[in-house]
C-alpha cells in the first residue's frame, strides 16, 4: 500500500462530474488497484475514490500548469467504465510505501456466521422461487454474504448483521455498485438482512432501493413452532 500525504486538487469525470478545491488530503493507493482520497475529517469515507482495475499515469504538469504551481499531474483511469480521475498536486509531504502482506479477511461473530449459514440453507426466507448461487460471492473490496436469485431468475445480493444500522447499508451500497458493472450479474439488487434494522437503516436502503428484511433466529433454527404458541 502507498500512501501519500500532498496538497491537491481532484476532479472525477464519469458517470457524474465532482470537484474537490486544493487542499491537504491522503492518497491511498492499495494493491488491488484502488485509489482514495480521504481527509482529516468525514469519518471513515473517502472523499472520492476509483475501484479497481484502474491504472494511474503520473505525468509532468504542462507549463500552463507548473506556473499554477502544480508539481504532478496523476490520471487514473477506470478500465471498465472510463471514468477518469485527476489529482493535481503542488506538494508532497510524505510518500510512504508498506507491504500489508495477505490479510485474512474478515472473521464475523458466531451469530451473525451462524446467520448467514442458516440463510443459505433457507433461502426461500427471502420470497418464494428464492435460490441460492453462493455464499460469500467476492468482489474486489470484499466478498458479500450471498448471491442468490429471485423468481425472475436476477440476481440479488443479500448482506447480513446481527443489528442493521447505516454502516451496513452503505456497505451493501458499495457491493451494489460494483456488481451491477458486471454484465454476467446485472441488474442486481440488494437485501438488507438483520435480526434488527435500525429506523434510520431502514429508511436510507428502502431510499436506495434496498429491501429489508428482519431475520427470526430461532426460526431459521427451526426452534420457533407457530403451534405451539401461546399468542
Amino acid at each position: 500500500m502507498r500512501l501519500v500525504i500532498a496538497e491537491c486538487s481532484v476532479d472525477y469525470a464519469g458517470r457524474l462530474t465532482a470537484h474537490l478545491p486544493l487542499a491537504t488530503r491522503l492518497i491511498m493507493l492499495k494493491s488491488d488497484g484502488s485509489i482514495l482520497i480521504h481527509s482529516d475529517g468525514g469519518s471513515y469515507k473517502p472523499l472520492n475514490w476509483m475501484t479497481p482495475p484502474a491504472t494511474v499515469a503520473i505525468a509532468e504538469p504542462t507549463e500552463e500548469q507548473a506556473a499554477a504551481g502544480l508539481s504532478e499531474v496523476w490520471t487514473v483511469a477506470q478500465a471498465k467504465t472510463g471514468d477518469r480521475l485527476v489529482i493535481s498536486i503542488t506538494n508532497v509531504l510524505s510518500d510512504t510505501s508498506h507491504d500489508l502482506g495477505v490479510d485474512p479477511g474478515l472473521v464475523k461473530d458466531g451469530v451473525e456466521a451462524h446467520l448467514q449459514e442458516l440463510l443459505a440453507e433457507h433461502i426461500h426466507t427471502l420470497g418464494d422461487g428464492y435460490s441460492l448461487v453462493r455464499r460469500e460471492y467476492m468482489t474486489a473490496i470484499g466478498p458479500v454474504d450471498i448471491l442468490a436469485r429471485d423468481e425472475a431468475q436476477r440476481s440479488v445480493a443479500v448482506e447480513i448483521k446481527r443489528r442493521g444500522d447505516i454502516d451496513g447499508v452503505e456497505q451493501l451500497t458499495r457491493y451494489l455498485e460494483l456488481m451491477n458493472r458486471d454484465p454476467l450479474l446485472t441488474p442486481v439488487t440488494g437485501v438488507f438482512a438483520a435480526q434488527e434494522i435500525k429506523p434510520q437503516a431502514r429508511t436510507l436502503a428502502e431510499d436506495r432501493g434496498i429491501r429489508c428484511v428482519v431475520l427470526d433466529y430461532d426460526a431459521l433454527r427451526g426452534m420457533d413452532d407457530p403451534e405451539t404458541r401461546l399468542f
